[in-house]
């Protein structure tokens, strides 16, 4: 083979790689007016964020991309007033473009202070938000959505990643089509719902709502009247102690396992391919293999389990 023809090709590569400009990170500060007590909203293209508290008035940005510069992806509009601050970013380029859409590896750094009001809405990236002390309103198209040490009502809403919640002292509202969701430690009620992953929910204090139409649902610990409907796996249920709050847990694809204090007072009504319980519960109308209805306790709410994919099993806490 001609050596010379073998490098032309290798020449010609190296000489286009000298031409591109290099990926030095680009980077936005900016510092705005506001006090505790106000409001903050970034509505932006595209981006990952992460929002942290601060002891300081005043919202800090920082925004940076590390694969084209800032300003051929987007532009900014800031803006500050006696009780709000925001920032709009929106894309210079349509989103047909894949090299736009692609190009920039944008990240906003923002912090407020801890008594601030969040709407944080971005098409591009995960959000992250962590030691606030007012409501939180987070949407994103292109990733998870993690909160950490939040006490105010939150909704949270994401197609395009998980939802992982930790300590939170308020009403909490979680939807996803493009992942799982996780809570620990909530002390409120529960609404989450996923079509596109499984549901843990641990230490909840109020009421659950939990559906999902791609993976089992597992609850820990609840402190209030649960409802959770799947499609697509199993339901794995324990009430606190004392919990006589009852509720409905149904699936078509796969089993039922509750555990509740035998000291509760419920109502007990269940149906699968087998039920089994190891609780005194007395029992009304014809027993069967796979139905059984009762009262634990003196009765009161009911308790209503019901699966086509698989068994139910009642357990003493």
């Amino acid at each position: 083979m001609n050596r010379l023809a073998f490098r032309a090709p290798l020449l010609a590569a190296g000489l286009v790689l000298a031409a591109l400009p290099g990926l030095a990170e680009t980077r936005i500060e900016k510092d705005l007016k506001l006090a505790p007590g106000g409001d903050f909203r970034l509505d932006t293209d595209m981006g990952s964020v992460v929002v942290a508290s601060s002891p300081d008035a005043g919202a800090h940005i920082v925004i940076t991309s590390k694969r084209k510069a800032l300003e051929d992806l987007l532009t900014f509009r800031f803006e500050e007033g006696a009780t709000s601050a925001s920032v709009v970013a929106r894309r210079k380029h349509p989103m047909s473009s894949w090299f736009s859409d692609r190009g920039g590896s944008v990240h906003y750094e923002i912090r407020v202070p801890a008594e601030t009001r969040l709407s944080i809405d971005t098409s591009g990236g995960s959000i992250k938000v962590a030691g606030m002390r007012l409501p939180a309103k987070l949407d994103t198209s292109g990733g998870s959505i993690t909160v950490n040490d939040l006490v105010g009502d939150l909704d949270a809403d994401t197609s395009g990643g998980s939802i992982d919640l930790k300590d939170i002292k308020g009403r909490v509202r979680a939807e996803t089509s493009g992942g799982g969701i996780e809570a620990v430690s909530i002390d409120g009620p529960v609404h989450a719902g996923s079509s596109g992953g499984s549901i843990e929910l641990q230490k909840v204090t109020g009421d659950i709502d939990a559906e999902t139409s791609g993976g089992g649902i597992r609850i820990v610990d609840a402190g209030g009247r649960i409802h959770a409907d799947t499609s697509g796996g199993s339901i794995e249920a324990s009430f606190t102690k004392g919990n006589s709050n009852g509720g409905s847990l149904e699936t078509s694809g796969g089993g039922i396992e509750v555990a509740v204090d035998s000291a509760a007072n419920l109502a007990i009504d269940a149906s699968g391919n087998s039920v089994k319980t190891e609780l005194p519960i007395q029992v009304r109308g014809e027993i069967s293999r796979g139905n059984l209805q009762g009262t634990l306790g003196k009765g009161g709410n009911t308790l209503r389990l019901r699966t086509s994919g698989g068994s139910v099993r009642i357990q003493a806490l």
